[in-house]
């Protein structure tokens, strides 16, 4: 899909459980465009490349690459879910940061806003799980959520001079304790759940069950809100 008045937008998560509601809503097709498995579609005529990434930076990095091998988008819209930082955030809430930081470089990336929608804050890529004692050092500088991707995308996108933005939700709170590195071992690095680790949890924490089933619901409501922001975000984008 080469650029020109009719490129596409292209449309980035980690996981396909957040792909998931962006391409029932787009109705968006499994291709293979230059050997690149992606999902394809339009949005109002305008055609649309869907992808996920898989978690963490290099993952992120090397599937955007690809994406970007395979594809010249007008404009490429990061979405998906995210971990705020403190208790007075609501899960759901969306966030439109004004500076992406990657925490192992400190370098920042500044996405376009979508539309008129404001920006606010810092997000914070980081491959690691932040121990709470760290949070109130991101706070005073201006982050308001956690991520694993972003940061590793824009920098793809600004070597290859493609413009982008990011519109992600909160799932959940870095202050509840509830995500650790046992608990983030749950699923696959590309998303999938992990049945073996899933079965093992269970065994030695019965009780948390509950709590993680609250913490996926969460993750599913703002898995619908990331993908209409993104989709409402990507309408507002000039062709």
């Amino acid at each position: 899909m080469p650029a020109g008045d009719n490129a596409p937008v292209a449309l980035v998560c980690a996981m396909p459980m957040e792909l998931t509601p962006l391409a029932k809503r787009l109705g968006l097709r499994k291709d293979t465009v230059a050997g690149v498995p992606m999902r394809t579609g339009d949005l109002d005529g305008r055609p649309v490349v869907a992808l996920a990434t898989g978690m963490g930076t290099e993952l992120a990095t090397a599937s955007t690459e690809r994406l970007l091998d395979a594809v010249t988008p007008a404009h490429l819209v990061v979405f998906g879910i995210t971990g705020a930082v403190d208790d007075d955030i609501e899960i759901g809430a969306l966030v439109r940061p004004e500076v992406v930081i990657f925490s192992e470089t400190g370098a920042e990336h500044r996405p376009v806003p979508l539309g008129d929608d404001p920006v606010h804050g810092t997000m914070w890529t980081t491959n690691v799980m932040t121990p709470a004692a760290e949070l109130p050092a991101l706070v005073e500088r201006g982050v308001v959520s956690l991520d694993m991707e972003t940061a590793a995308i824009a920098a793809s996108c600004e070597r290859r001079g493609v413009p982008w933005s990011v519109v992600r939700a909160i799932s959940d709170r870095a202050t509840d304790d509830t995500i650790d590195d046992e608990v983030f071992r749950l699923a696959h690095q590309d998303g999938r759940p992990n049945p073996r680790a899933i079965a093992r949890f269970a065994g030695r924490h019965p009780l948390k069950l509950l709590r993680l089933a609250a913490m996926g619901a969460g993750a599913r409501r703002a898995t619908i809100a990331a993908a209409e922001a993104a989709i409402a975000g990507a309408r507002t984008l000039p062709r």
